[in-house]
């Protein structure tokens, strides 16, 4: 992952790509598909990967009794995946404060390239021996904006911000 915003103003930032993961078979459904359920497993074996680069892995719970819990979570399912299908995840940090981190998750084939799903998520950072939201340490705070001030120049994907509610009706 590059922390570094790129020079040439029409180049995008480096977002932080998963490693390409395969569908279990125990995970796809009587639908012939990948049940939904396991979206969310992949895209939260990607975030815990993010974490790790961002110094908010397992280590730091270990080491700095710090945590981050997912708050807010909205999944869209796009096109479907199948039994095998290679997939992986990009992760964009859309912005981050003193406590918070708002990221938007792509599914993507990992051959093919198109787009099966996106997971946006509002996630806190916790002390675990309070079990509340406390600030980020200053030097993952700092971690963090870097990160969040290189994906500032990142193309918005569509469908950020989306919210669910029924199409208006014509009166």
């Amino acid at each position: 992952m590059k922390l570094t915003p790129p020079t040439d103003p029409d180049r995008q930032p480096d977002l932080f790509q998963s490693s390409i993961m395969r569908i279990e078979p125990e995970w796809i459904d009587y639908n012939g598909h990948l049940n939904m359920a396991y979206y969310n497993v992949l895209f939260d074996q990607a975030i815990d990967r993010f974490w790790v680069e961002l110094g908010l892995g397992p280590d730091y719970m270990e080491a700095r009794n710090g945590s981050t819990f997912t708050a807010e979570c909205h999944v869209r399912y796009l096109r479907e995946i199948h039994l095998d299908d290679p997939v992986r995840v990009s992760i964009l940090l859309v912005a981050a404060d003193e406590k918070r981190l708002h990221t938007f998750e792509e599914l993507r084939h990992a051959t093919e390239g198109w787009l099966s799903a996106t997971s946006e998520n509002m996630t806190l950072h916790v002390d675990m021996a309070a079990r509340k939201v406390a600030p980020f340490p200053p030097d993952i705070r700092a971690r963090v904006q870097a990160v969040a001030d290189a994906h500032k120049l990142a193309m918005r994907p569509e469908g950020i911000g989306r919210r669910i509610a029924m199409p208006s009706q014509p009166r």
